[in-house]
């Protein structure tokens, strides 16, 4: 399989005055079924680059792994889209657990949880990162720059692991939430500590996006849309910075605005 997330195919376009036959970038779509210790855990329609990465990242934001050594083997079908996952602790996996709807507190506070795992896997950030206004724009405008999947087709979403000055990784996928298992992914295989890192995201930041940051310990999620309400509650009791419609010379920051300082990069 071609390691791309997008593919040409033919179309008519209407150019205002005429009907002209040509070639279109457009994303692709692709199930992906993770197999563990031979039984059928979950279908996911992704965009089918980073495989490896991408279960990683999602076994991990599930609850079922906490560490990439935790994998006994994984072996990637990719004409079928199958994977096959051996843990080296076997354990029985109830499915209903990791689907069914759940709503609790925590700790007293209003944090609402949907899911069984994600009660128990997000967990509150506690990192003291912070960055200046200026370096918000400056990771969003990297972000764009490398975001060459979007401009052709305009139907993917982007996620990067940054540092205050840098982008690190940038992962694309037709789901906003692989995306994130794909960043996960790589921090995992790659041992590589969060407390310090940034994400700068594409899309809209979702209570499902906030918890992947959480399950991942980072504590400053920038985008250039808008979050949703649940999302600013979860935000505001697991300790994470929010700040969205980064665009031109203005954002919004939604909560915990210590780790957001004004000042250009190096002040």
């Amino acid at each position: 399989m071609e390691n791309s997330v997008r593919n040409s195919v033919p179309i008519i376009k209407f150019d205002g005055n005429s009907f002209v036959d040509m070639q279109d970038e457009v994303a692709m779509e692709y199930p992906l079924t993770i197999f563990i210790d031979n039984e059928e855990f979950a279908t996911m329609v992704c965009s089918p680059t980073n495989l490896e990465e991408l279960v990683v990242g999602f076994l991990a934001s599930e609850g079922l792994i906490r560490t990439f050594e935790e994998i006994a083997s994984m072996a990637v079908d990719e004409g079928k889209g199958l994977v096959y996952i051996s843990l080296k602790i076997k354990q029985s996996i109830n499915k209903e657990f990791y689907s069914k709807r759940f709503i609790g507190s925590c700790c007293g506070k209003s944090r609402q949880f949907y899911f069984h795992n994600d009660a128990r896997t997000a967990r509150t950030v506690l990192s003291k990162n912070q960055i200046t206004s200026e370096q918000c724009f400056h990771l969003m405008k990297l972000m764009h720059e490398q975001s060459v999947d979007f401009q052709q087709t305009g139907g993917v979403h982007n996620a990067a692991l940054c540092t205050a000055d840098q982008l690190l990784y940038i992962q694309t996928d037709i789901g906003r939430h692989n995306a994130l298992d794909k960043l996960y992914g790589i921090c995992l295989k790659e041992k590589l500590p969060r407390n310090d890192k940034i994400i700068s995201f594409s899309g809209r930041v979702s209570s499902e996006v906030l918890l992947k940051a959480a399950k991942m310990g980072i504590g400053i999620i920038l985008s250039k849309s808008a979050p949703t309400t649940l999302a600013i509650e979860l935000a505001n009791d697991l300790g994470i910075t929010v700040v969205g419609f980064i665009r031109k010379h203005q954002f919004n920051i939604y909560s915990h605005p210590e780790r957001i300082i004004e000042g250009k990069s190096g002040e």
